[in-house]
């Protein structure tokens, strides 16, 4: 179902207290009805919300006035306030609760960086061009459009054809460019706003290129992911927490991509906030001491196998998952928990929430597991966080650029004996066989595992010699018994080194908050049958805005008791507006659904005034003196509406005061 009606604490409500005639009950039906309409049609949906937010500016298109720019965004006043308010639970939940070394770390980065990750050679799209009008698209994004749009919308369809265009589907992230120019031709695809002819595709870079300094000498990007500044430091961290394992350090900061053809608002962006946790772990003990707080969650998994079967996502319980290896590891899986809790939370309905273990074709292959929590939305299911176990990858890959080892060890308490493969070249005989080249078969030598290592050792004492290839040079080389020693010796060590493992949740902000977005917002009906007024039902952690202060007629000594509320719950830290404008209480109170603030003070009287809850729409009388801690611990959570409503008179508002009228 795409519209949440009421929130738990309003179901409660109902649920614990009765009401007059006109009963939440029967108005939730009504909603319902208008809203199940709307829930089949997706666009008409998204519409709303998207009108809802710009028009309240929650967010708008970057550079309004000049026309805009694709991809980029302003967050308004309400829209900060909720993605303040969701870095602030972020923090709490994971930084603070896990105890982790948060950093922040420049957006520029030095190519030398993103050459050893990986990132200038690999992060790219293939990307096609209309060839007379010169727009660009994602060449994979046009080919999966079409297939899509033939399925739903092609009703002559064969099964053979079916087949064929869901056979795509399923493996176009393995397609090359070649292969995807092919298919692009057979169904002709062209250009979607010209129907012009398009080019072959081609690979495109990913990332903002930029130069650091005057002389435009060091090249530098924008980053396109926070991970790297955690992974260049993690020596000064490792030292810094004690040299201990596991820990984990965190990000919060703005990412770059220049994406080829933004879309979907929010979702697909080139500017956009990364929260991302990079936890190191001792690869040999992947536990974790947390995992029975999180293994008895049950919730939507969707592993590698039911996707590949065809089969939907099902209901797992996260212990079970782990135990029998469909989550590879307990620190994997207890992440994976903690976003779930993280998500739900928030505000995210968990029936429209799942976490999918990504296929082969989707898996680096250094990574030992990977799963994604996707949101569903109108635009169907979203990618929103990655949980990944990637390895030793990243820190290996850093040690061999920058030269300085990124290594974590385990002090024995008493030596062990242990074996270690020893290969000594000899430079005197490399020098005299290579000349120039003796450094690059040198460090090619050294650089052996222990299976091709000893292979060469078996073939030499065999042969006397051995071909081998040197990638640096780019060819095999002949090597004699004399050139190299390759021994097995028994060594007393009295400390282990090792590459530590990462696990990295890594969350995409602004699509978290697309999401909840949309699953906090419904509509209720107005004055009239035909009238709909728009709500966001954002829990109290995430609402812009905590509460508003309306006097019910602008009177002084109604405007004294307003002042001195609004002062109390300033000091008690709590966001709130006073609208004292000359409109209906009702009109107010839809101006502040709409933006989604959880209560409304109505100062009708010197001595009390009543509190009303926005999505059940009951209302309680109060003591001046004692409305700020009440607005407190229902926003704080330490109570819930259904808690304070048995506490407190309830207030029987008149067919004025809840006159809910859409604002003009």
């Amino acid at each position: 179902m795409l519209l949440r009606l009421l929130s738990s604490a309003s179901r409660a409500t109902i649920a614990a207290k009765p009401h007059p005639p006109q009963t939440l009950a029967a108005a939730a039906t009504s909603t319902t009805r208008r809203l199940a309409d709307m829930a089949g049609n997706r666009e008409a949906f998204r519409v709303a919300v998207a009108n809802t937010l710009e028009r309240r500016l929650f967010y708008v298109p970057s550079f309004k006035i000049y026309g805009g720019v694709a991809g980029l965004y302003d967050y308004g006043p309400p829209g900060c306030a909720v993605k303040a308010n969701v870095l602030a639970f972020w923090r709490q939940h994971f930084v603070l609760e896990e105890r982790m070394l948060e950093v922040d770390c420049p957006c520029v980065t030095p190519e030398v960086v993103l050459k050893a990750s990986g990132h200038v050679e690999k992060f790219t799209d293939l990307m096609v061009k209309d060839e007379k009008a010169g727009s660009c698209y994602r060449a994979d994004h046009l080919l999966k459009d079409f297939c899509k749009d033939k399925l739903e919308r092609d009703t002559t369809l064969s099964p053979e054809k079916i087949g064929e265009l869901n056979h795509i589907l399923a493996v176009l992230d393995d397609l090359s460019a070649e292969q995807l120019g092919a298919k692009i031709k057979e169904y002709g695809i062209v250009a979607p706003d010209t129907k012009n002819l398009l080019s072959d595709p081609y690979p495109f870079n990913l990332m903002f290129q930029t130069s650091i300094g005057p002389s435009g000498l060091s090249a530098g990007y924008m980053r396109p992911e926070t991970a790297q500044g955690i992974f260049v430091n993690f020596k000064d961290l490792y030292y810094y927490n004690g040299n201990k394992l596991p820990f984990a350090a965190a990000q919060i900061g703005q990412a770059f991509r220049n994406e080829i053809s933004p879309r979907q608002g929010l979702l697909r962006v080139r500017e956009f906030t990364l929260a991302e946790i990079e936890h190191f772990v001792d690869p040999e003990d992947k536990s974790h001491p947390k995992f029975s707080d999180v293994s008895d969650l049950e919730f939507l998994m969707f592993p590698r196998e039911q996707q590949l079967t065809g089969r939907s996502a099902t209901k797992l319980k996260l212990g079970g998952a782990v135990s029998e290896g469909t989550v590879n590891n307990e620190t994997l899986g207890y992440f994976i928990g903690r976003v779930y809790l993280f998500l739900t939370q928030l505000g995210i309905d968990k029936d429209r929430l799942r976490f999918r273990q990504h296929l082969p074709n989707e898996m680096a292959h250094y990574a030992a597991d990977c799963w994604d929590a996707e949101i569903e939305c109108s635009y169907g299911w979203i990618e929103c966080v990655g949980i990944a176990d990637r390895s030793a990858y990243d820190l290996r890959a850093h040690s061999d650029k920058s030269g300085v080892p990124l290594e974590a060890h385990e002090k024995f308490a008493e030596p062990r004996e242990v074996e270690k493969l020893v290969i000594t070249p000899s430079k005197k005989e490399l020098g005299l066989a290579f000349k120039g080249n003796q450094k690059m078969v040198l460090e090619a030598l050294e650089a052996m595992g222990e299976t091709e290592a000893l292979d060469m050792k078996s073939t030499l004492e065999s042969k006397g010699e051995v071909e081998f290839k040197v990638c640096t040079l780019g060819n095999d080389v002949t090597v004699k018994k004399n050139m190299v020693s390759i021994n097995i010796e028994k060594k007393k060590e009295h400390q282990r080194k090792f590459t530590p493992s990462v696990i990295e949740p890594s969350f995409g902000i602004g699509r978290i908050i697309y999401c909840l977005f949309e699953h906090c917002f419904y509509q209720r009906t107005g004055k009239t049958e035909d009238e709909l007024l728009n709500v966001f039902g954002f829990p109290p952690l995430v609402a812009p805005i905590k509460c508003t202060v309306f006097p019910l007629v602008k009177i002084e000594k109604f405007d004294v008791v307003a002042k001195k509320i609004s002062k109390a719950l300033t000091t008690a830290g709590i966001s709130h507006i006073i609208d004292i404008t000359g409109n209906s209480i009702g009109k107010r109170y839809a101006r502040t659904d709409e933006i989604g603030v959880p209560l409304a003070i109505t100062v009708d009287s010197t001595t009390s005034v009543t509190v009303r809850d926005r999505d059940s729409k009951d209302q309680i009388r109060v003591e001046v003196d004692e409305v700020a801690s009440v607005v407190k611990e229902v926003t704080d959570g330490q109570s819930t509406w259904a808690d304070i409503m048995w506490r407190y008179p309830a207030h029987t508002a008149s067919a004025a005061d809840e006159e809910e009228a859409s604002e003009t």
